[in-house]
């Protein structure tokens, strides 16, 4: 279940704790400026996450890596007794909805009937479009639970978030997940099962424009404070805490921001939510592909529907039916890994090695060349993947090279997690340990760059100065195309790399035609640790939060 926090530096680090009294003592204060002096009866909180490894796999269904970051969405909410309002039972219900950042996001007011789908135009770049998100998710599951006895509720609503847009850090997932959370709560759902309310943010921020994965919500949702999340996503959705060596050289994660706005909604159709049709579109001649070689007498299975994957066919899913109908068949093919036993790792480089080469003999296809493949018309690929969803811009699609950036990151991300658990030993020295996990960041990063087309200059040079300055490794995290680096960095050499991405590229970075500020410097790389995930802070109206924050932030050492 979603814990519920008896104070707010039970969520944060002890030396983060401070800040967060202060900030969220700010958020009250604000709450009664906009609300007509009224207090908040609760907050919902969720984080924004970096992503260590496993990177554009989620929506193949292949498990990533990611970790919850400090920064995060606050949603502080009240709800209006009935007769404030309006009698229980009135057709209509009224949500006035604020934000801390007010120049920049303005307040709004939005009245809804009561049956309402929570209508969100996709194609309107607004901010609240996040919480509506939310707000229509959580809903759609309450109204599945209570049936004909659920009634919306108004509600005010102050949203207080720090991570940063388009930053690569998932502050989408961040503002979604805490509203969706907070809206299960102002209806009396107050025993939230993470894996809803992962499911449920997942299909939600889908509303807003983007073929979203999974690994953002379940990261922000999941989390615990000091580990990492091993993410799954096949058979089910499944996570587990994943701890790395308290052994010097001790490492940290470092993540620097490029300052390049990576806003996937707004550059979807010809990067995140283009990459995720190349992928399904591999996935469906693949598919294809393998039946017509190993399996000719079989019916072929129809791909539509096949799994909860945005367009509903993932690579993943094919690599996994391959080898389930390989095992039923009984079937022992030269170079084929064979039995039970044989792992993960073994079943990818065979996929790498013999699968795509000749799979795809050609790098990119035309959406005829598809049908023909595939044995459609061109109309079927528009209606059930190329713009099924949201509509994507490209002449060919590059399917071989979205494929092998996809199993070598799954083989890398499957590597990474035997590193973790074979762990130091008489062979492994912490410091042996940390180059092997580096080079995979690093691979990772290539694969990136060169296979999946979702790097830029500034995040490639941005890694390189990071391992000239002794990174182990260093890749670019979120979707790319801009947004932010991580970096495993030794401690002793955390000053070495903040001084030279300050020296060689902040110092010389223009946005918006301007230098960056000192504190924009400052607040550009940080070191991050694991931190915790969704939670609500329920607030006692007889309480003096204020003050006793104030002073408590006040005497924190």
């Amino acid at each position: 279940m979603v814990p519920i926090a008896k104070t707010p530096p039970d969520i944060y680090h002890e030396d983060e704790a401070r800040g967060e009294l202060t900030r969220w003592t700010a958020l009250l204060k604000e709450f009664k400026k906009v609300h007509g002096g009224h207090s908040p009866d609760f907050i919902a909180r969720s984080p924004g996450r970096v992503n260590i490894i496993g990177e554009h796999i989620d929506y193949s269904l292949f498990p990533v890596l990611p970790m919850a970051i400090h920064a995060d969405t606050l949603v502080a909410v009240r709800v209006p007794a009935w007769k404030e309002k309006k009698p229980k039972g009135e057709g209509e219900f009224t949500i006035t909805i604020a934000n801390f950042d007010s120049e920049k996001f303005p307040q709004e007011t939005f009245t809804f009937p009561n049956d309402s789908d929570i209508p969100i135009d996709a194609a309107t770049h607004a901010w609240t479009n996040y919480f509506k998100a939310g707000l229509r998710g959580a809903y759609e599951f309450l109204r599945k639970k209570s049936w004909k006895e659920f009634e919306p509720r108004d509600m005010e609503v102050l949203v207080y978030g720090t991570v940063p847009p388009a930053g690569g850090l998932s502050s989408s997932a961040a503002i979604v997940t805490a509203s969706a959370l907070a809206v299960l709560y102002a209806h009396g759902h107050t025993d939230v099962n993470k894996i809803d309310l992962t499911r449920m943010a997942i299909e939600s921020e889908r509303a807003v424009g983007v073929n979203s994965g999974g690994m953002d919500q379940a990261a922000s949702v999941m989390s615990k404070m000091g580990s990492a999340l091993y993410v799954e996503f096949a058979p089910s959705l499944s996570v587990s805490q994943v701890k790395f060596p308290d052994k010097y050289p001790r490492c940290v994660f470092m993540i620097a921001q490029s300052f390049v706005k990576a806003d996937k909604k707004v550059s979807g159709p010809f990067h995140y939510n283009l990459r995720v049709v190349e992928c399904t579109l591999a996935a469906l001649v693949l598919l294809r592909f393998l039946y017509n070689k190993h399996f000719p007498e079989e019916p072929f299975p129809d791909p539509l529907g096949q799994d909860d994957s945005p367009l509903n066919l993932s690579l993943g899913t094919v690599f996994r039916k391959f080898w389930a109908q390989l095992s039923i068949q009984g079937k022992n093919l030269e170079d084929v890994p064979q039995g039970e036993r044989v792992n993960e790792i073994a079943r990818l480089e065979y996929f790498i090695d013999k699968v795509l080469p000749e799979a795809f003999p050609n790098q990119a296809y035309s959406k005829e060349e598809i049908a023909a493949i595939h044995g459609v018309d061109v109309a079927y690929l528009d209606d059930n993947y190329i713009k099924k969803r949201f509509s994507v811009t490209a002449e060919k699609f590059r399917l071989r090279d979205r494929a092998k950036h996809v199993f070598t990151e799954t083989l890398r991300v499957h590597e990474f997690m035997e590193l973790l658990k074979n762990g130091i030993d008489e062979k492994t020295t912490p410091d042996k340990l940390n180059l092997q996990l580096g080079d995979l960041m690093n691979q990772s990063q290539i694969s990136c760059r060169d296979d999946f087309d979702c790097s830029t200059p500034d995040l490639d040079l941005i890694c390189m100065h990071a391992r000239n300055a002794g990174s182990y490794g260093s890749r670019l995290t979120g979707a790319g195309w801009g947004g932010a680096t991580v970096h495993l960095v030794p401690e002793t050499k955390v000053d070495a790399v903040r001084s030279i991405l300050e020296d060689q590229y902040y110092k010389n970075l223009r946005v918006d035609n301007k230098a960056l500020t000192a504190e924009q410097t400052r607040d550009a790389v940080i070191v991050s640790r694991p931190g915790s995930g969704s939670t609500v802070f329920p607030l006692d109206p007889r309480a003096d939060y204020i003050g006793h924050w104030s002073t408590l932030a006040r005497s924190t050492d």
